[in-house]
C-alpha cells in the first residue's frame, strides 16, 4: 500500500495531487516516467530500491507525485546512517545522478520541499540532491564534480578519429598489444571483473562493495548491464567494467585493473571497444561518468575530448552546520587510506563491504 505523504487539491484545474511511496505495484509506470523525461536517467530507475535495499538494508523512500492517477514526478531517496560517516538522505547514494524530476520546475520544488521535511522527520545531519541541471533551488549548492560524455559515431574508425590526438595515440598503441576484448551479460565475466575491480580500489585505498552489489545490480537490471573483461595474449586477465544502457546511451560505471593495465593500455583499449560495441548495437551517446575537479580521472576523461559538465549537488542541513567532505581528499582520510593500500587483497574484500556501503 502506497504511503501518502501530502494531499491536495488544486482547484483552479481540479486535479487532486498527491505525493506517494513507491511500491512493487508502481515499479512499471515509475521506469516508463522515467525514460519518457528529458532528465530522465539510469540512476533514477526503480531497480535501485530494491538493489539498495537488499545490498545494503537502507531504508529507502522513492517518492512520486500523481495527478490524477498518473505519475507526475519522481524523487528517489535512500537513508544512510552511519556512526562513522554520518546520517544522510540522499539521492541517490551509490549513483552520479539523482534528484526530482516532474513535469514542472513547481513539481519539482514540491517534491524537494517534501524531501526536506523527511529529512527533519528522519533528523538525518543533512539531504542531499545530486542533479545534472543547475536548479532554481534555495537549498545550499556544491559544485566539485563534472560529468564527462559524447556522442558516439556510426563506425570504429570515426570514433577513434573523434578521439582527442595524444590520447588516439595510445589507444592505438593498446591495439597492438594483443589483447582480447569480452563482453557477456550475466554472471560469465563476474568472478575476473570483482577481482580485478577488488585490485584496484584496494589500490586507492578504497573500500570495495560486496558481491552480493554486483550480482543485484545484474539481476534487478538484466539486459541493461553487461560486463567487460581485458585479457592480455597469455589469457590474463588485466581490466573489467561494468557497464549499464538507458536510452540510447552506454555507461561504463564501475572499473577498475591489475598492476598490468598500465604498461599494456588495457583499460584505454577497453573503454574504447566499449564504445564501439556499443555503437553497433544502435547507442548513440557514451556517458563516461563523474569525477572531482581536477583530479586525475578529471584529466584522464578530458584527454579523451570530452568537455567536463558541472554537476550541480544541493543540500539542506538538518543537524550540521557545514556541508559533508566525505571526499577521499579530505586530510582526515589521509592516513585510513594508505594503511587500506597495505591490506591483502582478500582482507579488503572481506572487510571493505562493512564500510562501503556508508559511502554512497
Amino acid at each position: 500500500m502506497n504511503t501518502i505523504y501530502n494531499t491536495s487539491t488544486d482547484t483552479a484545474s481540479n486535479t487532486n495531487v498527491a505525493i506517494k511511496q513507491l511500491t512493487s505495484a508502481d515499479f512499471e509506470q515509475w521506469d516508463l516516467y522515467v525514460k519518457n523525461h528529458s532528465q530522465g536517467s539510469f540512476f533514477h530507475l526503480s531497480g535501485w530500491q530494491q538493489v539498495i535495499s537488499k545490498s545494503f538494508n537502507h531504508d529507502c523512500y522513492f517518492l512520486f507525485i500523481e495527478l490524477d492517477g498518473n505519475i507526475a514526478g519522481v524523487l528517489p531517496l535512500v537513508e544512510v546512517k552511519s556512526k562513522l560517516f554520518g546520517h544522510a538522505l540522499i539521492s541517490t547514494p551509490f549513483c552520479v545522478y539523482g534528484g526530482a524530476i516532474a513535469d514542472t520546475p513547481a513539481l519539482v520544488r514540491q517534491l524537494e520541499q517534501e524531501a526536506c521535511q523527511l529529512a527533519e522527520k528522519l533528523s538525518v545531519d543533512y539531504l542531499e540532491l545530486r542533479y545534472q541541471e543547475k536548479q532554481d533551488s534555495e537549498l545550499l549548492l556544491k559544485q566539485a564534480h563534472s560529468s564527462f560524455a559524447c556522442e558516439l559515431a556510426d563506425d570504429n574508425e570515426q570514433i577513434l578519429a573523434n578521439i582527442k590526438k595524444k590520447q588516439r595515440a595510445v589507444i592505438r598503441h593498446s591495439l597492438k598489444n594483443e589483447l582480447s576484448f569480452s563482453l557477456k551479460q550475466g554472471k560469465a565475466n563476474f568472478h575476473d571483473f570483482y577481482q580485478l575491480l577488488s585490485t584496484s580500489y584496494r589500490n586507492l585505498g578504497t573500500p570495495i562493495f560486496s558481491q552480493d552489489y554486483f550480482t543485484n545490480l545484474v539481476e534487478f537490471f538484466g539486459d541493461n548491464v553487461d560486463i567487460a573483461v581485458i585479457k592480455n595474449k597469455d589469457n590474463q586477465p588485466s581490466s573489467a567494467v561494468m557497464n549499464f544502457y538507458f536510452n540510447g546511451q552506454v555507461l561504463p560505471y564501475y572499473g577498475g585493473g591489475n598492476d598490468s593495465a598500465r604498461a599494456l593500455k588495457s583499460a584505454d583499449f577497453m573503454y574504447y571497444q566499449v564504445m564501439c560495441n556499443a555503437s553497433e548495437r544502435g547507442y548513440r551517446s557514451y556517458d563516461f561518468g563523474r569525477s572531482k575537479n581536477d583530479s586525475g580521472p578529471y584529466k584522464y576523461k578530458k584527454n579523451w575530448g570530452m568537455q567536463p559538465k558541472s554537476l550541480y549537488y544541493y543540500y539542506h542541513l538538518v543537524n550540521v552546520d557545514e556541508l559533508p567532505n566525505l571526499s577521499p581528499n579530505n586530510p582526515k582520510y589521509k592516513l585510513f587510506i594508505q594503511l587500506w593500500q597495505k591490506l591483502p587483497l582478500k582482507v579488503s574484500q572481506i572487510v571493505g563491504p562493512f564500510l562501503s556501503k556508508f559511502l554512497g
